[in-house]
């Protein structure tokens, strides 16, 4: 199931939203933001609106919508989809006319069915791309630009047999995996996420994984991590809209556990998740 909104009508499947001259198109003056409606449950939906009019302002662009006329969009879209099923809902905001500066901004909401993966695990490699410095991409908006960096990436571990990459800064610090944001269980025990620096976003569920832990009595550091510390961690795993929470089972080769920090972790967001019906 795929619903568009676009200019006030839904639409079934990937309706048509831009021609050649659109700004967006040619120079990728794009922004987006990912949400989760899992069973009827959208967790922190809110925050994820607000991201996406944040990166438009940050890109130049201004979304047309505020929050309560994009969470309403959400909540008469999942009346229209069948109940027992996951959505990734996606607000997209792009720019229109104008040459080299977009003087215009438009909006679209689509939500299309995405399960939520199960909780198995996948296998990264360490990347030969990095994250750019602020000073040279939009690093603090979801912007649709970074992507292509994202894909190269993940082409380079997908061609290595890998599922996904972890990713430098310009430093050579880890900063996250290509597609979502890193934590490790280091090996004295310690819990820890790469420091937000600028280079990558400092994600919702990270966060909201940060708060979850530390109601439990887990505090997690967040600091510069080495990529050599990956190769001694007890414990590797991610967080991010797609997937929520998955552990990282093979790491360049060598095995790791599905392991209690992570196994908390995904359950504790899934019971959060499951309180926050819209």
């Amino acid at each position: 199931m795929y619903l568009t909104w676009f200019e006030g009508q839904w639409h079934e499947g990937n309706a048509p939203l831009m021609g050649a001259a659109d700004h967006a198109v040619w120079l990728g003056s794009s922004v987006f933001d990912g949400a989760r409606a899992i069973h009827g449950c959208v967790p922190d939906l809110d925050l994820h609106l607000q991201r996406v009019i944040d990166s438009s302002r940050k890109l130049g662009l201004e979304c047309p919508l505020d929050v309560p006329a994009m969470r309403a969009l959400v909540k008469e879209a999942l009346k229209r989809l069948p109940q027992d099923a996951d959505y990734y809902v996606r607000p997209l905001v792009f720019g229109g006319d104008g040459l080299l500066v977009p003087t215009n901004s438009r909006f679209a909401m689509t939500l299309f069915t995405a399960p939520l993966p199960p909780f198995t695990g996948f296998a990264a490699c360490l990347s030969p791309m990095k994250r750019a410095d602020p000073s040279m991409a939009p690093t603090d908006a979801k912007a649709s630009c970074l992507y292509p960096n994202t894909t190269r990436a993940l082409r380079e571990a997908k061609a290595r047999g890998y599922d996904n990459a972890v990713v430098c800064d310009p430093a050579g610090h880890v900063a996250e995996f290509a597609t979502s944001n890193l934590f490790l269980v280091a090996a004295d025990g310690t819990v820890v996420t790469p420091v937000a620096n600028g280079t990558f976003l400092s994600g919702i569920t990270r966060a909201r994984v940060i708060q979850l832990l530390a109601a439990e009595g887990i505090p997690v550091a967040e600091r510069i991590v080495d990529p050599a510390e990956l190769t001694t961690a007890r414990e590797i795993f991610n967080t991010g809209n797609y997937g929520k929470v998955q552990p990282c089972t093979r790491y360049e080769g060598r095995e790791l556990p599905i392991g209690p920090i992570a196994t908390l972790a995904r359950e504790r967001y899934m019971a959060f998740a499951d309180g926050q019906r819209i």
